[in-house]
């Protein structure tokens, strides 16, 4: 069961993941659409698992691995973000949501 208190963290995380996404680090995902669908985040705020959805599907492998290769530049403009708010910036993890991979997929074999 999640606090209040890490409630309210994983929300500003994602929004201001979704936004370095969006303005600093848009070389990293050039070509796909990353959405940042769910922050969890430990007790102690120290570790986030970012979980990201990347369209087109094909390219989501290669650019798990940027993000991933890049986590240094993203958890330093995390920390720029909210130096306000948090004492320790939490360390980053990022993780494939392919929730809506396997909806479309159901689509699919639907029809």
């Amino acid at each position: 069961m999640k606090t209040t208190r890490q409630q309210k963290v994983s929300r500003q995380i994602q929004k201001d993941i979704s936004d370095i996404f969006l303005k600093e680090c848009a070389e990293l995902v050039r070509g796909t659409m990353v959405s940042v669908t769910q922050v969890r985040i430990s007790p102690d705020l120290a570790l986030a698992k970012v979980y990201v959805s990347i369209f087109p599907f094909d390219k989501a492998e290669t650019v798990l691995l940027t993000l991933q290769h890049h986590v240094a530049q993203i958890r330093k403009a995390l920390g720029v973000r909210v130096r306000s708010q948090l004492r320790i910036v939490p360390e980053l993890s990022f993780y494939i949501d392919d929730s809506l991979e396997y909806v479309e997929n159901i689509d699919r074999l639907l029809r």
